[in-house]
């Protein structure tokens, strides 16, 4: 069984979108998801620096984007999609990327959405001075106490011994200097605040005034949720759960877990990718693992699929 995911924020590297231009059909998508978002995706993808595409309002509509158009070049025709594809999931912001392709929501209205979460999101980050932090190793049940004694939330839980501390600067200088038992490094994420955390709060007040205007249709693919790694068969569930994730943990660790219970066998993480197959080599032993890093992917892309859809 194949399933397709979409990689969260801090995925996009400067430049990444150049070589898929070459393609038919990726500029003019390109072009019209520009318009919808009200953002030149194409030189964002293209020209911009490290600083520019770290803006957490340019790099979510940045990284949908990306995905969706490396998606769409896997399969002779989209409607393929869900013939072949026996579950998707994104990343946080990825999500976004998975239901536009499932067809909870059509691109144009994911950009727009998308958009509206970053710009809120960037703005919810203003007030206050918060970041992100990685613990490399030790045991969740050991991590996760001592991060709630700091006052930190555990916003990514991603399985294969990773999880995402967030939180103010003052409570991450403290994780800094008082580890957890078994955490080998704590290394700082380059975003603009604590995603997933309470106080993203405002941001979700925001995008769902936004989503009350959409009228999504239930997931054509077994669409994975963040939330609690649970599948969701309704159009309306699933853009409820895209709102509310922006405060909530990421548990991608339990949709590691469902991608096993589902019997799969091989695993694609659409443009940028490489996070996720990462955690999927550690999590998913056996399991053959491949990342749209570029173009130069997509022949082995396709060969995994006619071997395994």
């Amino acid at each position: 069984m194949l399933v397709l995911v979409a990689p969260g924020q801090g995925a996009q590297t400067p430049g990444f979108l150049t070589e898929w231009l070459d393609f038919p059909g990726v500029r003019g998508a390109l072009e019209a998801w520009s318009d919808a978002a009200g953002l030149d995706l194409i030189r964002y993808g293209t020209e911009a620096d490290a600083e520019e595409i770290r803006d957490t309002a340019v790099a979510q509509p940045l990284l949908v984007a990306a995905g969706l158009a490396s998606a769409a070049l896997l399969f002779d025709d989209p409607a393929e999609l869900p013939q072949k594809v026996g579950a998707i999931a994104g990343h946080s912001v990825g999500e976004f990327t998975a239901a536009s392709l499932a067809g909870v929501l059509p691109h144009e209205e994911a950009l727009r959405l998308v958009r509206t979460r970053g710009l809120a999101m960037a703005e919810a980050a203003a007030v206050t001075e918060t970041g992100m932090a990685a613990l490399l190793g030790g045991d969740p049940a050991v991590t996760v106490p001592h991060l709630e004694k700091l006052g930190l939330t555990p916003a990514n839980i991603n399985g294969a011994g990773q999880i995402v501390a967030a939180g103010t600067k003052e409570q991450l200088a403290a994780l800094e200097a008082d580890k957890p038992e078994g955490v080998r490094k704590v290394v700082a994420l380059k975003v603009a605040g604590a995603f997933h955390t309470h106080h993203m709060a405002p941001a979700v007040d925001t995008l769902a005034k936004a989503a009350e205007a959409l009228a999504p249709g239930d997931p054509k693919v077994r669409y994975v949720s963040n939330k609690d790694g649970q599948t969701v068969a309704g159009g309306p569930e699933v853009l409820e759960r895209l709102v509310g994730q922006v405060a909530n943990p990421v548990r991608w660790d339990l949709c590691m877990e469902t991608f096993k219970e589902l019997g799969v066998t091989a695993l694609i993480e659409v443009c940028p990718g490489g996070t996720l197959t990462g955690l999927a080599k550690r999590a998913l032993p056996g399991v053959k693992t491949l990342a749209l890093k570029s173009p130069a992917d997509l022949d082995a892309a396709r060969e995994l699929i006619a071997e395994h859809a």
